[in-house]
């Protein structure tokens, strides 16, 4: 249950069952279903079963799971579910530069998870804090998976400042499918850690840019879950290395 106290010692209660479906995507499938069941009357089948299976890929697309998201000062979670495909130094974007509530210009640690159509596409937050500097750029849709496409796709750049003066910058990047990117916050809104940001339409990338003197706590390839995996601890710089098998 949201709200709900988890520890390592065994409070809380964990429970099985279907996730929710966020509200975003209830009326593709009730159009999708609806479409499907007059197709169905019309005696159409070969329009009618594809749609409702569409109807149900759509509803699973859209599903909204409840994390447990680990308490922490220094802790950064995940904000989007995927695979690490970049960690690499590179210049905060354009949008997001300097140091008036802005990442600074020197080059910073990006971590940067690929989220195929399979996975949940709730964007979450990597920490407390208020949301401040939102940018909205239009533009291409290739694949999110390259490197270009922090640069070239359709994407918004968003900073959450923490209350210790800490500015954490992430980017939600729409892919190939992608071709919207939904906002649940506007500067100004004070968001708890693993709070839901947004959403991104049908595969798509988000990208967390590291402050200074902190590297990340995952390794390249690596599945990560939004609001639970930890990415970085503030002020902790370790290398670490792990097998793939």
């Amino acid at each position: 249950m949201a709200g709900e106290i988890m520890d390592n010692r065994g409070r809380g209660e964990a429970r099985g069952g279907l996730p929710s479906v966020h509200p975003e995507g209830r009326k593709y499938a009730l159009i999708c279903a609806g479409v499907s069941l007059i197709a169905a009357l019309l005696a159409w089948e070969t329009i009618a079963w594809p749609l409702a299976f569409l109807s149900l890929c759509i509803l699973a697309f859209f599903r909204d799971p409840e994390r447990v998201v680990p308490r922490g000062d220094d802790l950064l979670v995940s904000p989007a579910d995927g695979i690490v495909t970049q960690i690499t130094q590179v210049e905060p974007p354009l949008e997001m530069r300097g140091d008036d509530g802005g990442l600074g210009n020197a080059p910073l640690t990006r971590i940067s998870i690929y989220l195929s159509v399979f996975d949940v596409h709730i964007n979450r937050s990597p920490c407390a804090g208020t949301i401040g500097r939102m940018s909205y750029i239009p533009g291409k849709f290739v694949n999110a998976e390259l490197d270009k496409a922090s640069e070239e796709n359709e994407r918004q750049h968003l900073v959450v400042m923490r209350s210790d003066g800490v500015v954490i910058g992430m980017t939600q990047i729409a892919g190939l499918v992608a071709r919207r990117i939904v906002p649940f916050v506007k500067p100004g809104d004070i968001v708890a850690a693993g709070q839901r940001l947004g959403l991104i339409r049908f595969g798509s990338r988000v990208d967390l840019y590291l402050p200074a003197g902190t590297s990340p706590q995952v390794l390249m390839g690596q599945r990560v879950t939004a609001g639970e995996t930890v990415l970085g601890r503030l002020g902790v710089s370790a290398e670490l290395e792990g097998l793939q098998q």
